[in-house]
């Protein structure tokens, strides 16, 4: 059930990076992550009211709000790479990055030995990730190591906020909502420091805070999917979100599947049945 949840998260989470790609595209990627982060605030709250039983306890809210910081930082600079047309190398840098930093904390620190079929997929993750995000076609737009920049900081922001809700506790969503909270604090000062004067476009706002939601049910999928499984396996699973986009990127903007895109999609299914099964 484990790999379920985490696949179901990877799944909440290409939908949202897919429809934020797009918004950040049409409004600035600044409001998109703050907007998209209240919307995740709400829809944390009520799934919180609902789900959670007892009182939280302030270690997990704690371990909650730092994952929140994470986030902030990562949509943050995702959402910049991609609203400069840097696509091809923000989203496989951030997305090789935020599995590999969880996975070797996981190991190193935390103890965690994955099967050997785990491994034998988790070696092959970071590959898969990096052949299905990458697209060249958008190579032209990339200024110096900006998007490489933004990919290994929206990596680390990622990977901050996995590797602290693994530690938030066996019970409640309310980490989750703490870090939403945090994450809209973190992205405060740049909103005011961004303000052009001109007023947003009402459905860019309602879109951004749509995929917040989505984004923050991806979060509560990976919770229950970490508690049930090595954090390593369930982040490894959780980050397969790329591949959506891609998918969605075929379908709904009739892009052209690239060899290397295709190559990864096999490597990525190759990749989750080995750590399923492992």
């Amino acid at each position: 059930m484990g790999a379920v949840l985490a696949l179901a998260s990877s799944l909440s989470y290409g939908v949202s990076d897919f429809a934020g790609g797009l918004l950040s595209r049409r409004a600035h990627f600044v409001t998109v992550a703050f907007v998209g982060q209240v919307g995740g605030l709400l829809f944390a709250c009520v799934i919180g009211a609902f789900l959670s039983t007892g009182t939280p306890h302030l270690p997990d809210l704690v371990w909650g709000a730092l994952s929140g910081v994470g986030t902030g930082v990562g949509m943050t600079f995702l959402f910049r790479g991609m609203s400069r047309g840097t696509i091809s190398t923000v989203v496989p840098v951030s997305a090789v990055t935020g599995v590999a930093l969880p996975v070797l904390v996981g190991v190193v620190l935390w103890a965690e030995r994955p099967s050997a079929l785990s491994w034998l997929g988790l070696a092959v993750t970071a590959p898969a990730l990096w052949l299905v995000s990458r697209d060249e076609r958008s190579d032209s737009h990339d200024e110096g190591g900006t998007a490489m920049t933004d990919g290994l900081i929206a990596g680390c922001g990622i990977a901050v906020q996995y590797l602290c809700l693994a530690r938030a506790g066996d019970e409640g969503i309310w980490p989750i909502a703490a870090g939403r909270l945090a994450a809209v604090v973190t992205l405060l000062p740049l909103v005011l420091a961004h303000r052009t004067g001109s007023r947003p476009v009402p459905g860019h706002l309602v879109g951004a805070g749509v995929t917040g939601m989505a984004a923050a049910l991806a979060l509560v999928l990976y919770l229950q999917a970490v508690r049930q499984q090595l954090a390593v396996t369930a982040v490894a699973l959780s980050s397969f979100y790329p591949v959506l986009p891609v998918v969605l990127g075929v379908i709904v903007l009739k892009e052209r599947l690239r060899r290397t895109q295709l190559l990864g999609l096999v490597t990525a299914g190759v990749a989750i049945g080995l750590v399923t099964l492992g």
